[in-house]
């Protein structure tokens, strides 16, 4: 089987799991290498400070020409081996000897330097040296092993004499190695804890991912309802956070589209037919039929052109793009909007108060809907009537109102006003229009993150008021905590 394609094909969870184990078994054999690497110079530089040692009470011994410890004088380089060799004290895997005249003569007083004479190239190789006249520290490898060793020649020009130490590295090395397995051993049992823990760790960790997974693989146009859910606040929660957010921009897409579709077949429907049966009724022989029928097609097709212009509106404003927030002077944008409003009717128009603050806003988009407030106040209010423009800050929001004195709305009425296409009887019998202007104000505040408030008493008139949060941050923060 081809590994990578294997690995290609494993899942996450398997794929993190190997990776962990992966990850732990380097760590552990870097660990144990350093280990080893530092046990063995430590042990060796240890070996070399006591042959250091050792050949240095040696020589200072030779050169005293006294025991240090009885005091009694050292006639010979002999004697000064036999008087070290009498008092020496070694630890384990060490040897010493004594060699006079170019023979092995006396072993340390502990007689571990014994077997040194079972180990007949180790013998010869510490003969060779003793006749070389120079004290020498190094590695002599045998049958046997290895072996550290040092030798101190001593001659006074009338008798030669040596002192040999052996330190066996194979068997000095073997605790070091013994320790070495035992971290083997564990190194293993570990590799298996981290394995199984993280096989139920990873598992558990990306249980998020797998809801993701099916809550995606449940959506379909027909259901777009399906929410993953956000536990805690890490980063997995995070993303299936905005994958909700993600679902629900496209629930408002797909339902704005179905609600397009619906009010299009819906709307169109009559004016269609009634065009199609005065064509299909038409005297053509008849001038003035003709001519009336003509009319009313127009009108009709005037009627049409409105409405599907109107719900192309309602259907852009509806898109994720359709607002481009910028830095905005609220009081200069509420003088430009009030000046053109003064330009919609023969109204008394009356400038309120202006927020002399900056807030974060689409202008054009704000503009348009201020306007279009403005509009339907003059449309449902009697000439000279006062309508009043202003802003104000109140907390963190920019409230942008158009108060005016016209025929009102009743209770019953309010929720209609905000349906697309809909409209309250008596503004309907009042002046034309399409239902939809509401609905394009309503698409605008709702991308920046605010509402539209509507206060109103009917023969007394009404307060339209689109509340904006000052920054997108706060924005951020309404959509958050809507998701959860």
């Amino acid at each position: 089987m081809n590994p990578a394609a294997a690995l290609r094909r494993a899942t996450i969870r398997t794929r993190l799991t190997w990776t962990i184990i992966a990850v732990s078994l380097i760590a552990l054999l870097t660990s144990g290498a350093a280990v080893w690497v530092l046990g063995l110079r430590s042990l060796r530089d240890d070996v070399d400070t006591r042959l250091a040692l050792t050949r240095a009470e040696l020589r200072q011994m030779a050169g005293s020409g006294a025991d240090p410890v009885t005091g009694r004088a050292l006639t010979g380089p002999a004697q000064v081996v036999l008087a070290h060799l009498e008092r020496s004290n070694l630890p384990p895997f060490d040897s010493e000897l004594g060699i006079v005249d170019g023979r092995a003569r006396w072993v340390s007083a502990q007689g571990a330097g014994a077997a040194l004479r079972s180990d007949a190239a180790l013998m010869d190789r510490l003969l060779a040296l003793s006749r070389t006249g120079e004290s020498v520290i190094e590695t002599v490898e045998t049958a046997s092993g290895r072996h550290r060793v040092l030798v101190v020649p001593l001659n006074d020009g009338v008798q030669r004499a040596a002192l040999a130490r052996a330190v066996d590295l194979d068997a000095a090395e073997a605790e070091l190695r013994s320790t070495m397995g035992l971290y083997a051993a564990s190194a293993v049992v570990t590799v298996a804890l981290a394995g199984a823990l993280s096989w139920f760790g990873v598992e558990r960790l990306l249980r998020p991912i797998e809801e993701l997974r099916r809550a995606t693989d449940s959506i379909d146009e027909r259901d777009l309802t399906t929410r993953v859910a956000v536990r805690g606040r890490d980063d997995l929660s995070a993303l299936a956070g905005a994958v909700n957010r993600m679902l629900d921009r496209v629930q408002r897409s797909v339902e704005t589209q179905r609600e397009l579709l619906d009010d299009v077949g819906h709307e169109l429907r009559t004016p269609i037919t009634v065009v199609r049966g005065h064509l299909e009724l038409i005297d053509a022989d008849d001038p003035d039929d003709v001519r009336q029928t003509r009319e009313l097609a127009l009108d009709e097709l005037d009627r049409m052109g409105t409405l599907v212009a109107g719900l192309l509106e309602v259907a852009r404003s509806s898109s994720i793009d359709f607002v481009s927030p910028a830095p905005t002077d609220v009081a200069a944008l509420t003088a430009q909007v009030f000046d053109k409003a003064r330009a919609l009717g023969p109204r008394d128009w009356v400038l309120g108060p202006s927020a002399e603050t900056t807030a974060v806003i689409d202008a054009t988009r704000i503009t348009e809907a201020w306007l279009e407030l403005a509009t339907n106040a003059v449309k449902y209010s009697p000439p000279g009537s006062p309508i009043r423009l202003g802003s104000l800050v109140a907390g963190d929001e920019l409230l942008l109102r158009v108060e005016d004195r016209g025929i009102g709305i009743a209770p019953q009425d309010l929720p209609t006003i905000r349906r697309r296409l809909a409209r309250a009887p008596q503004a309907a019998a009042l002046a034309p229009g399409t239902g939809l202007g509401l609905s394009v104000v309503e698409n605008i505040v709702t991308a920046h993150g605010g509402a539209l408030d509507v206060e109103s008493v009917p023969g007394r008139g009404s307060i339209f008021t689109l509340r904006l949060p000052l920054t997108p941050g706060a924005r951020a923060a309404n959509e958050s905590e809507g998701v959860s």
